[in-house]
C-alpha cells in the first residue's frame, strides 16, 4: 500500500530565533532525520489501518505524541 507523497522536509530549518540553519551537515541530518520519520509514519498508519485501526484516532494519537515531545533543554 502506498499512500499519498508526504511532504517535502521544509527548504529552510530554522532555529529557535528564526535565523536558518545554515550548517550543510546539520541539515543533512535534520533531512534524514525527516525522511526517517515519514517512513516510520506511513508504515505505522498503513499496518494500523490494514490492521482495522480507525484512522481518525490513529491520526489524533499520532497527534498527541508529537504534542506530548519535550525538548531536550529543559
Amino acid at each position: 500500500m502506498s499512500g499519498a507523497a508526504l511532504p517535502p522536509p521544509p527548504a529552510i530549518w530554522q532555529q529557535s530565533d528564526g535565523t536558518p540553519v545554515s550548517c550543510q551537515d546539520k541539515i543533512r541530518v535534520l533531512n534524514e532525520n525527516y525522511a526517517e520519520l515519514c517512513e516510520v509514519m506511513r508504515d505505522t498508519f498503513e499496518d494500523a489501518v490494514l490492521i482495522g485501526v480507525d484512522e481518525d484516532g490513529l491520526r489524533r494519537l499520532i497527534a498527541e505524541v508529537a504534542a506530548a515531545l519535550r525538548s531536550p533543554r529543559s
